[in-house]
Order: structure tokens, then sequence, then C-alpha cells
């Protein structure tokens, strides 16, 4: 009898985290989350847009060597893919990507015009949001500014 009650009181005098504790640290946890998550959410954006200004400066070094080996630049119904396969153009020595032309960080193809409206040809992506024009993630990245 004499043990069971010395079991009782250790039991009963055992410290822990009450509710409200537990609920504190839950609330700041949260808060701490947020932050972190509204800021990795503007990296993402940002990472996709230069990722897509490197890829365009990529394909101008292709144009331009291809441009070197058949003297004019792909036309617009050419497209992107004349840097990867033989259109059938005599002074072609490509391939001039060593792989086959990506879409934009936003999975759409980019946009590539020639002869162009602001030089030779034009090569964009719309950004974020797919249409002209639009500020942030949704800024146009294009080959010319």
């Amino acid at each position: 009898m004499k043990i069971e009650n010395e079991e009782v009181k250790k039991s009963s005098n055992q410290n822990g985290f009450t509710l409200i504790e537990l609920i504190v640290v839950m609330v700041i946890i949260g808060i701490l989350a947020s932050i972190v998550y509204v800021k990795f959410t503007g990296k993402i954006g940002t990472s996709k847009h230069n990722a897509a200004k490197a890829q365009i400066e990529i394909f101008d070094q292709a144009l331009e060597l291809y441009r070197l080996d058949i003297g004019k630049y792909p036309t617009t119904s050419e497209g992107l893919n004349a840097l990867v396969v033989d259109p059938g153009i005599e002074g072609w020595s490509g391939p001039y990507l060593k792989k086959a032309v990506p879409n934009d960080p936003w999975k759409r193809p980019y946009n590539y015009q020639s002869p162009g409206s602001h030089g030779d040809y034009d090569l964009f992506s719309y950004g974020a949001d797919g249409s002209s024009g639009g500020d942030g993630e949704s800024e146009d990245i294009n080959s010319w500014e």
C-alpha cells in the first residue's frame, strides 16, 4: 500500500506543458512559417524571371552562330527549332543548342519573330501572366532590351 501512494505522488508531481503553452508555441511556429513562405514565394518569381533572361541570352548566342553559318536568322515559320533540327538549308552546321528548345519557366513556348519589329528578330516571353505588359513576375522578358 505504501508503494502505491509513492507512485501516485510521483505521477502527480511530474512537470509538463500546459495546453495554453502548447497553443502559444504552435501560434509562434505558424507565424514564422507564414513569414518564410511569403519570402520564399517572392524568390520563386524572381528566379523564374532571371531564368527566362538567361535562356533568351543563350538563344541570342545560338541565333548569332546560325546567322554566321547561313547568312540570315531563321524565319518565323522555321522558328527556334531551326537551331536544333536542320531545316534543309545549305550551310547549316548545327545543332546550335545542346538540347531541344525549352519552354519558358512558366511552361509556355518562347515567342520568336523574324524579321522582328525591334530588330532582325524578336524573341520574348510574356512572363507569369502570359499576356503582353505587366509588372513584377508578369513583366515581359525580351531580347531587345
